[in-house]
């Protein structure tokens, strides 16, 4: 078992990697790049598989960040099941298992670049199923989506968890679409596909979170619309557009948060 090395001092940090250095004074997001400055070195294999992760003081110190930002990076590192902490002990770096064909597992998207990505590969996907569900849709598969929506609604209204009924949404468009493929590759995903599930959606909704939802149930109704109608191309539009636009709310979150100033080293 080996101790992973932080950077050696100020400097060598600098040549390390300067632009990443001189952005890691901000804020909101200076877990979200000291996440991604671990997660290089991960990748890298300059960290590996069974390795002690330095402590936090030194990660502190090597950073120049305060000790909640290296916990909150340590965390999301926990979540996608990266690093493990040993009670007592110390944090360990895990094996990373290979993925089996055909796996993808939004659960590893860590950051909210990390979630924009995983949306620009929902948006390619789920606009062709919604294209297709629109050729191939049944009465029943319309019903189910109907059923669905006004269910989100319900939740909107009583402030309840709308997660599963926007997942089994988009489930049961891909299902629709009669490809068990893209059902599978959303299946996989889970609950994780859903932004709000990987982000506070307050920083989505710049506060109002019940317009937030309203617009997101307004989308949902445009592209269950289009597909009812048997409306191809407006349903490859209608998804389009509601995917673009829950990567843009995060984009716009994320650049916000990189203006937020960072909490003094504790």
């Amino acid at each position: 078992m080996h101790a992973c090395q932080p950077p050696a001092g100020a400097a060598n940090r600098a040549r390390e990697n300067p632009q990443r250095m001189r952005s890691i004074g901000r804020a909101r997001s200076l877990s979200e790049e000291l996440v991604q400055l671990m997660s290089e070195k991960i990748r890298r294999k300059e960290w590996k598989p069974g390795d002690k992760l330095p402590t936090e003081a030194e990660i502190m110190q090597a950073y120049g960040v305060s000790r909640t930002v290296v916990r909150e990076a340590i965390s999301r590192l926990q979540a996608a099941r990266m690093v493990e902490t040993r009670h007592g002990i110390g944090t360990f770096l895990l094996e990373q298992p290979p993925l089996s064909p055909l796996h993808v597992d939004a659960k590893d998207a860590v950051t909210m670049l990390d979630v924009m990505a995983v949306l620009e590969l929902r948006i390619t996907i789920e606009a062709e199923a919604a294209r297709l569900a629109a050729l191939r849709r049944t009465e029943q598969n319309v019903a189910d989506l109907r059923r669905t929506l006004a269910t989100f609604e319900t939740q909107v209204k009583l402030g309840g968890d709308t997660v599963a009924t926007d997942v089994e949404f988009h489930k049961q468009i891909a299902a629709a679409a009669g490809n068990r493929y893209f059902y599978d590759i959303l299946a996989q995903m889970g609950a994780t596909i859903i932004p709000r599930t990987r982000v506070n959606t307050a920083e989505l909704a710049h506060g109002d979170q019940k317009a937030y939802l309203a617009r997101v149930h307004r989308e949902h109704e445009e592209i269950c619309d289009a597909i009812a109608r048997r409306d191809a191309d407006g349903a490859h539009e209608a998804m389009h557009r509601h995917l673009t636009k829950s990567r843009e709310r995060l984009r716009q979150a994320y650049l916000a948060s990189k203006d937020m100033s960072d909490p003094p080293v504790s």
